[in-house]
């Protein structure tokens, strides 16, 4: 059977996700193990290069200016701040480093050059780059390129029939528009969802559904667990269990078998057994450092102690075309 499909059918998508939990485990380590290096896994730091003060309703988001958090809203950060922040992720470990902005759009200003001017600088360092600035017009997303931009994070949250529950300032079409001119742009494509933000099984199944047949599977794939916070729409909700991230996990790596899979918020919450798990599932990409933007996360020390005990090795940046060809290779001869 062909495993690099995207015309996956919503029906097939619901059979995997509902295959036994540790039969689709077993399965979906299979495939990474194929596809990846098993143990490598790539580490990434997120930071927050703007702060709070945005115009959007997201159910889930504290820095939403609409909602009473406690998160202080502070314009852009300065070049030399943020270029001191990355220099001391890579000397911790990391490898690709994600800068995100709480704007609804990029718009084309002296902080949207700032940021173009981060990104070379960073990329100097030799680290990939990521950013998160929310929609991006198709010449942004080229002037991103241009500076050195490896990947550009743009989750679709849920499933589209749930989107409108979360989110009523955009729409989910603008969504798949910024992934398409990020896409067209030739940059990385990182975008994946979160769960528990009162969806159904159906839901996230749809999601999984729309990524796994994009016209090309997102390169990284985030898999969130919400965080819910006072003061939010959904700071009730209840939390999600860890055999939820697993099975989304598994699946996501069976859809997309080339694809990282990042195991993203939510982690602070999860013990290194679960974790054992997620990673055994397929994740092969974890955020280090204490804070995910305004979240916390656990820090780098406990990560070490992690990595040391499980016999993980951080994954090296700019590594994917040389893996890819090795895989490729290995296929091939099968």
């Amino acid at each position: 059977m062909k495993e690099i499909r995207k015309d996956w059918t919503k029906t097939e998508v619901a059979q995997i996700y509902h295959t036994p939990l540790l039969e689709l485990i077993f399965r979906a380590a299979e495939i990474h193990k194929k596809y990846h290096i098993q143990n490598e896994i790539q580490v990434c730091t997120l930071l927050s290069i703007k702060t709070g003060g945005c115009p959007e309703d997201c159910a889930y988001c504290p820095q939403a200016a609409r909602y009473h958090t406690g998160v202080a809203a502070h314009k852009l950060m300065e070049i030399e701040e943020v270029l001191a922040a990355a220099r001391k992720a890579k000397e911790a470990g990391s490898t690709r480093f994600c800068m995100g902005a709480a704007w609804r759009e990029v718009r084309n200003n002296t902080d949207f050059e700032k940021v173009l001017e981060m990104v070379k600088e960073v990329h100097a360092m030799g680290m990939e780059v990521c950013c998160t600035l929310g929609m991006l017009t198709e010449d942004q997303a080229r002037k991103l390129k241009e500076a050195g931009l490896s990947a550009y994070n743009h989750n679709l949250d849920t499933s589209e029939e749930h989107y409108t529950n979360i989110i009523t300032t955009r729409t989910y079409q603008h969504r798949l528009e910024t992934l398409k001119h990020v896409r067209n742009a030739g940059i990385s494509v990182c975008s994946g969802g979160i769960i528990g933000l009162g969806e159904t099984d159906e839901d996230r199944i749809a999601m999984l559904h729309t990524l796994a047949t994009l016209p090309e599977h997102p390169e990284s794939v985030p898999i969130n667990a919400l965080v819910p916070v006072q003061g939010t729409p959904l700071e009730h909700q209840p939390l999600v269990d860890t055999f939820e991230m697993v099975r989304m996990i598994a699946t996501a790596r069976i859809l997309m078998p080339k694809s990282i899979v990042r195991l993203s918020a939510g982690r602070i919450r999860m013990s290194i057994e679960a974790q054992a798990l997620c990673f055994m599932a397929g994740a092969n990409s974890i955020f280090a450092g204490d804070k995910l933007l305004t979240t916390p996360n656990p820090n780098y020390i406990d990560d070490q102690k992690m990595f040391a005990i499980l016999g993980l090795v951080p994954k090296k940046p700019f590594k994917e075309s040389t893996v890819e060809k090795i895989t490729n290779q290995k296929v091939n001869e099968m």
